[in-house]
């Protein structure tokens, strides 16, 4: 019978604002013991950045503390130096890292506990329910998608966002467990260890491309024109820190792009830019229209954005079947030894490091290759595509012989 978790067992305290408060804050910290528990507010379909405007930490022997970094984000340095060299416990880690990076911090050891529970095979890995089976308590639910840029924040979003770490470590401790009782915790700290580690993505190739509608435009011009508005929109949400969406719909990027409107009357007779807000903006959409129909043909974009190096695995069956041979052979072998470790086929090998295996693989339907070895064939390119040793023991061999025979 599970329980329901209504506040911490100590309050929820007040969100810590000023640069004397963070100093209490660090020397708390520093005089706790064991992990420290953390987790960040976003608000993400809001704001522009992804900074975090809520830090939650939680430490045996420290206390909760909730950390508002809005008024003086640059005077949080002492908190980040209490807990360097302490593990941090983050469920989601790839989701708040960056954003505690930003904010200054420093993760030098990681326990992720959404992780921790996908390598132990639970059907469900959220926080809540994760919290539900392993500790019997039911945590508050409903704020995570809200505008966590909002001041004040309302007494009930602090309660979820404590409670949020209220329960971490001991959540922490029961996977620990249950990872050593299963065999799998060093597993669990290669992949920690290489979350932690993982750089930021790279800046996308042509981003404005991913503009929702975009398919519907028929012409470069049409297309450059998305482009410049896209930019335009793109500029002033970065000045306002308001998610682009927010900014200027996609539909009405796409739509103004199709009609290619001549003047700012025309420009404001379309859906969404006749609005009173958006009037006031109009002379920066109209002179984003205007940059585009003033390009010469040869820089206009092309109409497709570049390819990607391998295409999507379900288009490979038409004009690469030996290819889409070795994918699904390699799919099956891999599903195979993902079952009988209780794990999903994901955490058992990134599909990108998959697929790259299967469109490369060197052997040719007359036994030629670089080398006659293929585990150490597979085992080279899944080092290279960035697998853990323990990924590349359970796989290796059994991804050979299957690549191997669809040969």
């Amino acid at each position: 019978m599970s329980i329901e978790l209504a506040e911490p067992y100590e309050g929820v305290p007040q969100p810590l604002t000023s640069a004397g408060e963070f100093v209490r804050c660090a020397e708390a910290l520093a005089a706790g013991t064991g992990p420290v528990a953390l987790d960040t507010e976003r608000a993400s379909g809001f704001t522009y950045s992804s900074r975090a405007y809520l830090i939650q930490i939680k430490r045996t022997g420290s206390g909760l503390f909730l950390i508002d970094p809005v008024h003086e984000p640059d005077a949080l340095g002492p908190v980040a130096d209490a807990l360097r060299g302490v593990e941090w416990i983050l469920h989601a880690a790839d989701q708040d890292l960056p954003s505690l990076r930003e904010a200054g911090f420093v993760c030098d050891e990681l326990f992720d506990t959404e992780l921790a529970g996908r390598l132990l095979g639970e059907p469900r890995v959220n926080l809540a329910a994760m919290t539900e089976a392993y500790t019997g308590y039911l945590l508050a639910k409903g704020h995570g998608a809200a505008d966590w840029s909002k001041r004040p924040l309302p007494d009930d979003w602090l309660t979820y966002a404590a409670l949020d770490v209220e329960l971490l470590i001991d959540l922490r401790d029961e996977t620990l467990i249950r990872l050593e009782d299963a065999g799998k915790l060093e597993w669990a700290r290669q992949e920690f260890e290489a979350v932690r580690l993982r750089p930021d993505p790279p800046p996308r190739i042509d981003p404005w491309r991913r503009t929702s509608g975009l398919h519907g435009l028929r012409n470069r011009r049409q297309l450059a024109r998305a482009r410049e508005l896209w930019v335009a929109r793109d500029e002033l949400a970065a000045k306002r820190d308001v998610a682009p969406g927010r900014t200027l719909p996609d539909a009405a990027i796409v739509n103004a792009a199709t009609v290619n409107p001549a003047t700012e009357e025309e420009l404001t007779a379309l859906p969404v830019f006749g609005g009173p807000r958006m009037r006031r903006t109009a002379k920066r959409w109209m002179g984003a229209i205007e940059r585009a129909n003033a390009l010469p043909d040869k820089q206009l974009p092309p109409l497709h954005g570049p390819r990607p190096p391998i295409p999507a695995g379900n288009r490979w069956s038409r004009n690469h079947p030996e290819a889409a041979e070795r994918l699904t052979a390699a799919r099956a072998a891999l599903a195979t030894i993902a079952e009988e470790h209780e794990l999903p086929v994901e955490n058992l090998l990134p599909p990108d490091a998959v697929r790259q295996l299967c469109w490369s693989w060197p052997f040719t339907s007359d036994g030629d290759a670089p080398h006659t070895d293929p585990s150490r064939i597979v085992d080279d390119a899944l080092r290279d595509a960035g697998a853990r040793p323990w990924q590349r023991a359970l796989t290796v061999d059994a991804l050979a012989a299957a690549l191997d025979a669809a040969e």
